[in-house]
C-alpha cells in the first residue's frame, strides 16, 4: 500500500521552529555543565523573539503529524490507535533516556505524557467536543498566568482539529496573508504588554508571535521564495527528532570551550553556537537524507513504532523521496 505524500510546508515548519527551539534551549542546556538547573527568562530581544515562541509551533505540527498518522494507519491496520500507543510509548523511553542522560530540560516526555493522556483518547471524540476541549485548555492557563508547558495540551488538540478539518492537506493552497496581519496586529500590543509585566501576556505574546510566524513563513511558502525555505529548512524538519537530540550532546560538548556561566553569555555568543549547530546539521541532514528515508532515530522510533523493520534507503535512484509524513 502507497504511503501518505509528505506535506512539504510541515517539514519546513518543523525545521524553522527546530532553529527557534535550539537558540531558546543553548543556555538552559550548557547550565547542565555549569551546574544550574535553569536560567530566567531574558528581557533583550530573545524575550520577545524566541522565547516561548517556537514550543508552541512544534506542539501544533505533532498535533496535526499525530492525527495526520491516525488517519495513515487506519488504512494499514484496523488497530491504528495501538500503533499509536506504541508510538507514544516509544517518544516517552526516548524522552526519558534523554532526560536522564542529558538534560532535564527534555520537552519529549512531556510530548508523550500528554499525548497518552490527552491527545490518543481525543481521537473517540467529535470534532466540536476537541475543539471546545481545545479552547478550555489554552485560555484556562492564560487566564491563571501561566505559560510553557501547561499550554501543550491545547496546542495538541489545535494541531489535531487542523487535520481533522482539513486545513493540513490544503495549507499549500491558502492565502496565509490575511491571517499574518491580523497576527501582527494581535502581537504588537501583547509584546507591548509583556515588556510591561501586564498579568499573563508573556504567553500570550508568545502564542500570538508564533501565529505570525507559521502565516509568516507559509505565505512565503506561496512566493519564489520557496525553493530557498525548502532547501534551508526542509531536511531540519525531517530529521527534527535525531537534530533535537544531537543538539543536546553538540551544545553539551561545544560550551566548556566557551568558558564563563552561560548566563553571562552575549546574545551573540548564543546566536554563533546556535547557528554552528544547526548549519552542521543542515550538511548532515542533506547528506543522510539523499541516501536514507527517514532520520536514524526517526527509523528506530518507526520500527519500535510498527514492530518490523521498515525500509530505509531507496529503492532505486528515481525513487520518490520522504513519502512518510
Amino acid at each position: 500500500m502507497s504511503h501518505r505524500p509528505r506535506i512539504a510546508a510541515l517539514d519546513v515548519l518543523r525545521g524553522f521552529a527546530l532553529c527557534g527551539i535550539l537558540v531558546a534551549n543553548v543556555r538552559p542546556i550548557a547550565n547542565v555543565n555549569a551546574g544550574v538547573l535553569n536560567t530566567a527568562v531574558g528581557a533583550d530581544w530573545p524575550g520577545y523573539l524566541v522565547d516561548q515562541r517556537f514550543f508552541p509551533i512544534f506542539s501544533l505540527l505533532f498535533g496535526v503529524g499525530f492525527s495526520l498518522m491516525l488517519e495513515t494507519t487506519a488504512n494499514r491496520t484496523g488497530r491504528p490507535r495501538v500503533v499509536l500507543l506504541r508510538r507514544l510509548l516509544v517518544l516517552l523511553a526516548i524522552g526519558l533516556l534523554h532526560m536522564f542522560l542529558l538534560w532535564r530540560g527534555d520537552i519529549l516526555t512531556i510530548y508523550a505524557v500528554v499525548g497518552l493522556v490527552v491527545l490518543l483518547p481525543s481521537t473517540w471524540l467529535p470534532r466540536w467536543a476537541v475543539a471546545v476541549s481545545a479552547g478550555i485548555l489554552l485560555l484556562a492557563p492564560l487566564v491563571l498566568g501561566s505559560n510553557g508547558v501547561v499550554l501543550v495540551p491545547g496546542l495538541f488538540l489545535v494541531g489535531s482539529l487542523l487535520t481533522r478539518y482539513g486545513v493540513t492537506e490544503r495549507m499549500e493552497r491558502i492565502t496565509w496573508w490575511p491571517p499574518l496581519l491580523v497576527f501582527t496586529v494581535l502581537a504588537v500590543p501583547a509584546a507591548w504588554a509583556q515588556s510591561n509585566q501586564v498579568h499573563s501576556a508573556f504567553a500570550v505574546a508568545g502564542l500570538f508571535t508564533a501565529g505570525v510566524y507559521v502565516c509568516g513563513m507559509l505565505a512565503l511558502l506561496r512566493t519564489p521564495l520557496r525553493p530557498v525555505l525548502e532547501a534551508v529548512f526542509a531536511p531540519l524538519g525531517r530529521m527534527a527528532l535525531t537534530n533535537y537530540l544531537s543538539a543536546t550532546v553538540l551544545v553539551l560538548l561545544v560550551s566548556p570551550l566557551l568558558g564563563g556561566a552561560p548566563a553571562t553569555w552575549s546574545e551573540a555568543t548564543v546566536l554563533l553556537v546556535a547557528t554552528g549547530i544547526l548549519a552542521a546539521q543542515r550538511v548532515l541532514s542533506g547528506l543522510w537524507l539523499r541516501r536514507f528515508r527517514f532520520g536514524p532515530v526517526e527509523w528506530l522510533w518507526r520500527y519500535a513504532t510498527w514492530l518490523r523493520r521498515p525500509p530505509n534507503t531507496y529503492s532505486s535512484p528515481s525513487s520518490p523521496r520522504g513519502l512518510v509524513q
